[in-house]
């Protein structure tokens, strides 16, 4: 029989560091050795070092990149085989946009996931509230959104997840129990931090761009080309881009982005509804 999978939330019993981890541990591990037993030839171990920062950097700066640990880029099977896809809006709640965005979601029948900075939660509580009362689903984008995330330690990544964890909690009304970096880039140090917070990495299939796009037709077509069961789309109602007339991008976008999700028999939900007890 097969191990039952622990729920979300519930990290399960230990911590393991990913494999990309392990190895670069050892790895200096083996370097350090080497240059206490023959000091006068490190050129070789101080080349392989740099080599494993190098791939280092590179999982930091790939949002959808497993190598640092687990992270959600697409639905469980099960999820897919249901026919559901999960949109997730970033950087929010804004009180221009996040209202608007509510009222389209309710036009489709549609359920999202707003992945909420803490600050911008603790200045509009009230549409934080309103957020969950609707039935959609908030989530943890740390409580300031600094743009230097990725180079902070354990213990300032810690309070950022901690803070956001407990205004999201007190003003959404629901503990959050998944994560997305700002930006999406994050370091090898925040896969324990999660774990110890009983949180789990959520990045995404596709994204619009559309904190910088301003085409709303080119931001939805990076979303629904290709669209199948079990992706995770990003969109932001915070940061939003704008249109020529003044437009939050996700506005327009949004509408083509649910047309496009109907018309191929698909279904938007929470990832909390999608993902269940899944396993990246």
């Amino acid at each position: 029989m097969a191990a039952e999978k622990p729920p979300i939330g519930d990290p399960g019993p230990r911590w393991r560091p990913a494999g990309l981890v392990q190895a670069s541990v050892a790895l200096h591990a083996g370097a350090v050795a080497s240059a206490l037993a023959w000091p006068s030839s490190l050129a070789p171990d101080i080349a392989v070092v740099l080599a494993n920062h190098v791939v280092l950097m590179g999982a930091t700066l790939s949002p959808r990149s497993p190598w640092l640990g687990p992270n959600w880029v697409r639905l469980p099977r099960e999820s897919a085989a249901r026919g559901e896809i999960a949109l997730t809006i970033d950087d929010g709640p804004d009180p221009k946009v996040t209202p608007q965005v509510l009222d389209v979601l309710d036009r489709y029948r549609a359920k999202a996931t707003f992945f909420c900075i803490g600050e911008c939660a603790a200045r509009h509580r009230a549409l934080a509230r309103e957020l969950t009362r609707r039935g959609h689903a908030v989530e943890n984008h740390s409580q300031r959104h600094l743009h230097y995330f990725s180079l902070l330690g354990p213990r300032a990544m810690a309070r950022e997840l901690e803070a956001a964890q407990e205004t999201l909690a007190e003003h959404a009304g629901v503990r959050p129990v998944f994560f997305r970096a700002p930006a999406g880039f994050r370091n090898a140090l925040l896969d324990p931090v999660l774990f110890r917070h009983g949180l789990q990495l959520a990045s995404w299939t596709r994204r619009g761009f559309d904190t910088r796009e301003r085409d709303p037709r080119k931001v939805a077509g990076r979303l629904v080309r290709g669209l199948q069961a079990g992706d995770i789309l990003l969109l932001h109602d915070g940061h939003a881009a704008r249109t020529p007339s003044g437009n939050a991008v996700i506005l327009e976008a949004l509408p083509r982005v649910l047309d496009a999700v109907a018309a191929a028999g698909l279904r938007s939900v929470t990832l909390r509804e999608g993902i269940a007890a899944g396993t990246p």
